[in-house]
Parts: structure tokens; C-alpha cells; sequence
């Protein structure tokens, strides 16, 4: 899964790609790189963000998933956001997937949206919101209750008409975690996997990373993203949100070559 950030604020590539060509550029460049889904955004979700209004995040995302679909190519393409009125105008658009990191939470009227339209959907993990998420996160055991959390959100959306087998699972790597929080969800991801669904994992370039690594920026962070994609291809893991498709791309593919074929 390809991101493809159309936001002037997003914590790696924000403002990079404002620009609805530049974003369909950038988006038709990653899935030529082995993006099976391009993943468009645009409200940043970063520690502290601000929300959008949903005007502005229309004017944002629509040229782009207009653009990309208009391509024709080998790629779904996934619209990043919370509100009903967005998916809906992505869906119009060309869109085939809804990632919503409140899980339905937000906008509880999204899912019947998802269902109607039989899209896929992404439920997400995340403590609080995006302005206070990362305002000192506690948990009792994290893995425990990020699984209770994701099940409970796959009934709601169950509830709601939504297909059970249109809906994948994401632990929120970085939403509401401390350090040692990520690390244990990571190790410990085969819990996750253990729901059913497919576990989507995002590491890519986050701040954890660079503080694992001597105080890394973003941009020097795709080693550290590579270890945590293999590992959570080990631990269960079969959707791999990054930045840096190719590359993290070419590690899963010789990480799933070294697993032994089944019986």
C-alpha cells in the first residue's frame, strides 16, 4: 500500500505533493515501483495534527483519486479519512477501499456507506485522536487491548452490513503508543493476525523508528522500516503501508522467498 499524502503537513512528505498532478505522478510512480493499493489522504494524521474541514479535504483528494483511476492501472486505490461525505465523493470517484484510523468511531455512519457500496474497509487502532493521541498513552497490556478493540470495531461493522471479509485489521503502530508499546505489538503481532483478518502494519519512516536509530529524520528511516515490514511479514502481517514502495517491496519479496512452502 502505496501513500499518497495530498497534505501541506503530513510528518514525512507533507507539501510535497499539493499539487493534484504532482500527487497522480507521485501515486502512478509508486504503483510502477509494486503498489497493489495507492493509499490517498488529505488530513494529516501526524502526533497534534489539526482536522480539515470537509470541503478542504475534498478539494485535496478528489482531483487525485479522479486522476488515478482515469490511469487505468493494476492498482486499487484507497481513500485515507474519517468523514462519510469524503468516502462518499472517493467511492464516485474510483475509489474501492476506505481507511478510517478511528475505526468507524468519527463518523459511525460511514459504515453503512462501506456497506452499500461493498468497499473494502481498513479499522484502525488509535488512542484518543490525532491531537491528543500521543499525550502520555498507558495501557494495562497493549496487545490485549488493541485486539479487543479491533474485534469489537469488526462486530460494529459486521453489525452495519459490512462483509466480514471486505475488512482489514491495523494495529495503529504509532497512534497513541510509546515506544516500548510499538515494539510490543510488533513482536507480539501474531496475537493480532489471530482475529482472522488481514493485519495491515504501518511503520513506514515514523518517529519511533529514528529514536531506535541515534535520532534518525524521516527521510534516513527506511532501514529501520524495512526491519519492521519483514518482521511483521513473519508475525503475520500480509498489507504493508510505507512511502518507500520499491525498496521495501524487494525485502518482502526475498523475506516471503525464504518461507518454507506447505505441505
Amino acid at each position: 500500500m502505496g501513500v499518497v499524502n495530498v497534505t501541506p503537513d503530513s510528518f514525512s512528505d507533507g507539501g510535497l505533493y499539493l499539487e493534484p498532478a504532482a500527487a497522480v505522478a507521485h501515486g502512478l510512480s509508486l504503483a510502477a515501483d509494486g503498489a497493489a493499493i495507492l493509499d490517498v489522504g488529505g488530513e494529516s494524521t501526524r502526533p497534534g495534527a489539526e482536522p480539515v474541514s470537509v470541503e478542504e479535504e475534498l478539494r485535496r483528494v478528489i482531483p487525485v483519486i479522479e486522476g488515478l483511476a482515469s490511469a487505468d492501472g493494476e492498482f486499487a486505490i484507497s481513500i485515507d479519512t474519517t468523514k462519510l461525505e469524503v468516502a462518499r465523493a472517493a467511492l464516485d470517484a474510483g475509489a474501492r477501499m476506505v481507511n478510517d484510523v478511528s475505526a468507524l468511531r468519527f463518523d459511525p455512519g460511514l459504515a453503512g456507506l462501506v456497506a452499500e457500496r461493498e468497499a473494502g474497509c481498513c479499522l484502525m487502532h488509535m488512542l484518543g485522536e490525532p491531537r491528543t493521541m500521543q499525550r502520555e498513552p498507558r495501557y494495562d497490556d497493549v496487545v490485549s487491548e488493541v485486539k479487543a478493540f479491533l474485534e469489537q470495531r469488526l462486530a460494529f461493522a459486521v453489525e452495519q452490513g459490512v462483509s466480514e471479509q471486505r475488512v482489514w485489521l491495523d494495529p495503529g503502530i504509532g497512534f497513541g503508543k510509546t515506544v516500548e508499546h510499538n515494539l510490543t505489538l510488533l513482536r507480539r503481532l501474531g496475537e493480532i493476525a489471530a482475529i482472522g483478518r488481514p493485519v495491515v502494519i504501518g511503520t513506514s519512516r515514523k518517529s519511533f523508528l529514528g529514536k531506535l536509530t541515534g535520532g534518525r529524520a524521516g527521510g534516513q528511516r527506511l532501514p529501520g522500516t524495512i526491519a519492521t515490514n519483514v518482521l511483521a511479514l513473519e508475525r503475520g502481517a500480509t498489507v504493508f503501508r510505507v512511502h518507500d514502495v520499491a525498496e521495501v517491496a524487494d525485502a518482502l519479496a526475498v523475506a516471503a522467498a525464504t518461507v518454507a512452502p506447505s505441505d
